[in-house]
């Protein structure tokens, strides 16, 4: 019997035109048969990803930054894996030589840069959220870092800065690269500590609700979900994901704009 439902959120809440209605009807309905819903997410903890949580499930604890937070509805970190000291200070040191723009976040919903640029402004229209223009290496001593993310495009001191982290930082940090449609050529590139994930955070995530692994349901589109739809008891797949994700899980639903998370959670509640 499924006890807790994780969730991501672009491409399996977030649809082309938003959350569709369907969806957050579900998810009540999940809910009042006495299911938890968590989002599992690579957003920040803040803005319009923490809007989303509340109303998933504001008594529930949610996974952020690729499983490098876990907070609260209210925005409260639970947990966190905070980013090595001296790699941190050594790549804003790097990004400040390159002249490439550097968001820094913290467990707690904090997004901070030190040098403006369009693309970081539109990111964080995009995503919501307040951002605050301060020197980094102090937000070190004031905050908990758990996320360096660089808003570029492809050039040349880009590639230089990728093969100086490549060959010096890897055995500490990973990479998690992607794009958006929202803001066509803009890559971001975040680094979190090695042993931040998914599905590590989904693993405290139960053990601290008293839930065993197996009473975990998990739905996600993307690669970056792979991991935990093979670790859940129930993984499921959007019908717009690709098809390594979809022989990896248990299930596949419909697309997201069909109404595929909603089919989700009424199979999983329907069983119980």
């Amino acid at each position: 019997m499924v006890r807790l439902v994780l969730i991501d959120v672009d491409g399996t809440l977030l649809g082309s035109n938003g959350v569709p209605d369907c969806a957050w009807e579900a998810a009540e309905r999940a809910r009042q048969a006495g299911i938890h819903l968590s989002l599992a997410t690579g957003r920040p903890s803040a803005g319009v990803s923490l809007e989303y949580a509340r109303r998933i499930d504001p008594e529930g604890l949610h996974i952020f930054h690729q499983g490098a937070a876990v907070v609260r509805a209210t925005g409260k970190p639970q947990y966190s894996v905070p980013l090595p000291q001296q790699a941190f200070h050594d790549l804003v040191d790097l990004s400040r030589q390159a002249a490439l723009p550097l968001e820094v976040y913290t467990a707690a919903g904090g997004f901070y840069i030190e040098r403006a640029s369009r693309d970081l402004e539109n990111h964080a229209k995009l995503l919501g959220v307040e951002v605050e223009k301060k020197d980094l290496h102090s937000v070190w001593f004031a905050k908990t870092v758990i996320r360096l993310q660089w808003v570029v495009r492809q050039t040349s001191e880009w590639q230089r800065v990728q093969r100086i982290i490549d060959e010096s930082y890897l055995d500490q940090l990973s990479w998690h690269v992607g794009t958006s449609p929202a803001t066509p050529g803009v890559i971001y590139a975040s680094l979190l500590r090695r042993d931040a994930g998914k599905l590590t955070a989904a693993s405290w995530l139960a053990k601290k609700m008293g839930i065993d692994f197996s009473q975990v349901a998990a739905v996600g589109d993307g690669e970056n979900d792979l991991e935990l739809l093979r670790a859940a008891g129930v993984g499921i797949a959007m019908g717009n994901a690709p098809d390594a994700v979809k022989q990896a899980a248990d299930r596949v639903v419909s697309p997201v704009d069909d109404c595929g998370l909603a089919e989700a959670l009424e199979g999983l509640w329907r069983e119980r």
